[in-house]
């Protein structure tokens, strides 16, 4: 959904391995802020952006909770992240704040998939879990995002192991703003 001149924030985006599709959709007049947490990460993303010439992207080394986007961004993506941020649900509401009424938040990322398959493959994903930093395989994103955006879709891939969800901010909405029911998810955490 982004256009050209648009502006959107990555959420771990790591070593900028989304950064040639989101710059393809902004275009060189949009603008892309990348921020992670690893400085190793950004180091990779620092050079492919040198290597390329790319001029619109910022990155940060920082907490998704606590980044702030400049400007109101069109657009949030967690590119197999979510699943590894402790406070996803912190940093799912904070990353709300910075969207533009209208602008939407993606979230893509591995999923233990449903049926006798994911019950095989549960123990390998915790005890992955434990010894990697692939992420939490119990906590299911697409509740979170559904409990607090508009227009909410979500597609599974590769018999149901994969998933890209998507909503968007409220038009309505004048920022902040969270329904009752995502308050007590929220709270919930």
């Amino acid at each position: 959904g982004l256009r050209p001149g648009d502006r959107v924030l990555e959420l771990g985006c790591g070593t900028g391995r989304n950064f040639p599709y989101l710059r393809q959709a902004v275009g060189p007049n949009g603008r892309i802020y990348g921020v992670d947490l690893s400085s190793g990460m950004l180091a990779k993303a620092q050079a492919l952006c040198e290597e390329r010439q790319w001029s619109n992207i910022e990155l940060v080394q920082n907490d998704a909770a606590e980044y702030a986007a400049p400007e109101p961004v069109d657009g949030v993506l967690f590119g197999l992240s979510y699943n590894t941020m402790p406070h996803h649900l912190m940093v799912l509401r904070h990353a709300l704040k910075q969207l533009r009424p209208g602008g939407r938040i993606v979230i893509m990322d591995g999923k233990v998939p449903s049926g006798a398959g994911g019950k095989l493959a549960l123990p390998f994903g915790l005890w992955l879990m434990k010894h990697t930093m692939l992420g939490n395989p119990l906590i299911k994103p697409w509740n979170d995002l559904a409990a607090l955006a508009d227009d909410f879709e979500m597609e599974e891939f590769v018999f149901g192991a994969w998933y890209i969800c998507w909503g968007t901010k409220s038009a309505r909405s004048q920022g902040h703003e969270l329904s009752e029911p995502a308050e007590q998810l929220i709270a919930a955490e």
